[in-house]
């Protein structure tokens, strides 16, 4: 299934994309995709569901962020090795893992904004997924059974706030904005195989990224097991699990984004989003 959250920010109900790509409102069988409503027993029940019977959205809404209210929104750092080299990074031994705030996801085709006082504002597709089961110390066997669908995520960063003052990565990467998630949760029956998905990005039409998930150095069973040791993760709890080379950061001279710019970013049977920069908008 195809999952989404649609209407206008602060108002998203849950819906699903029926064969006809049209949304279809299912808030009578969950009242949105969140939290332990994304758990094995209410996935079951929305695919039960007769979808014919399910009411018709009319028109074309807004695209909400396809998961709402994460308690952790958790990241992967230098997860593809060519990404790692055109960072002067080394390739990490173990998964390198920083938070991003929870409130920084929005929805897939909204705008990027600005922080205050950001100069190097850059992009990363990842392919990202959210946990439908708590999970504890599992098992890399075991971690299909705790996701409950996948997603894509462009993991916006401000460099010199991530690299350029002390401390850690996540003042970087939680700007309000800094999220951007679906268009749709696509739960796992759906997809043949996570580990050879094409993933790309372009900035004003011109190609940036092209990578595929197979060349994860963690691959996402290696990340679910790796991160449970360390905390445990929760239904709704979001992971994004690294970006391909292509970066601003990447090049020379660095081509930072700037407002007007246009994002676009697809995966393989996840579908694509747009967003437009804009400039800060705030006190």
């Amino acid at each position: 299934m195809k999952l989404v959250r649609y209407g206008q920010p602060g108002k998203e109900k849950p819906g699903l994309i029926d064969s006809a790509g049209k949304i279809r409102d299912i808030s009578s069988i969950v009242p949105d995709l969140a939290g332990d409503y994304l758990g094995p027993e209410h996935i079951a029940r929305i695919a039960a569901a007769k979808v014919e019977q399910l009411p018709l959205v009319d028109g074309n809404p807004r695209l909400g962020p396809c998961v709402a209210k994460p308690g952790n929104f958790i990241a992967i750092g230098l997860n593809y090795s060519d990404h790692a080299a055109e960072t002067g990074a080394k390739i990490p031994a173990e998964p390198i893992l920083f938070n991003k705030a929870p409130n920084s996801i929005c929805g897939p085709n909204d705008d990027i904004m600005f922080p205050r006082d950001s100069v190097k504002l850059d992009w990363e597709a990842e392919i990202a997924f959210v946990i439908g089961k708590t999970a504890s110390y599992v098992s890399e066997a075991d971690a299909p059974k705790h996701i409950a669908g996948y997603f894509i995520c462009n993991d916006v960063s401000e460099r010199e706030f991530q690299i350029e003052r002390t401390g850690q990565w996540t003042k970087g990467k939680s700007a309000p904005t800094f999220g951007p998630i679906g268009p749709w949760l696509v739960t796992p029956d759906e997809i043949k195989d996570v580990g050879a998905l094409a993933l790309w990005l372009d900035v004003n039409g011109a190609r940036q990224q092209s990578g595929n998930t197979k060349n994860l150095i963690f691959g996402i069973n290696t990340i679910v097991s790796f991160v449970s040791r360390f905390m445990t993760l929760d239904p709704g709890d979001i992971i994004t699990t690294g970006t391909p080379a292509g970066v601003a950061l990447g090049r020379k001279p660095p081509n930072w984004l700037k407002a007007g710019d246009v994002v676009t970013l697809g995966i393989d049977g996840l579908g694509q989003q747009t967003s437009k920069v804009v400039a800060f908008k705030g006190a």
